[in-house]
């Protein structure tokens, strides 16, 4: 009777290490989150006279875990350009919005990316402004 109850410790104690241990990736479930904001500037169409700049209302922003290979969400801005991802946990995350090429070299839709990393919970992170060429 005693070596079946030594047993189930040991089998309790094995599992809440092994449990404990877990790491969890970076995504939702947390209490941080990281915000921004989306600017938009306006060139002619040689991209040579600069025309205005302007809060990038109602843009699509994504965020990628960590190594994900495709976005995880995608949300929008509000009227300032700004957006906000809740509920994150620690690690590293990839946000970014669509640009034209500024180049001239593709009529292709290019990504501007920034990389944020959250550190602790509860953690609030500002990502730099993106600004996006029209």
């Amino acid at each position: 009777m005693k070596i079946k109850y030594n047993i189930i410790f040991l089998l309790i104690i094995t599992s809440i290490i092994v449990l404990g241990s877990c790491k969890k990736e970076a995504g939702t479930g947390g209490s941080s989150s990281i915000y921004g904001k989306v600017y938009v500037r306006d060139y002619n169409s040689t991209y040579t006279v600069f025309e205005e700049e302007y809060a990038g209302q109602d843009m699509d922003v994504y965020i990628i875990y960590e190594d994900d290979k495709t976005f995880s969400e995608r949300i929008r801005t509000n009227y300032d350009g700004a957006y906000e991802f809740k509920y994150l946990r620690k690690g590293n995350y990839h946000i970014y919005a669509y640009s034209e090429d500024s180049t001239l070299l593709t009529n292709a839709m290019i990504p501007i990316i920034k990389d944020v990393e959250v550190t602790k919970r509860k953690q609030v992170v500002e990502v730099p402004d993106i600004i996006i060429f029209k």
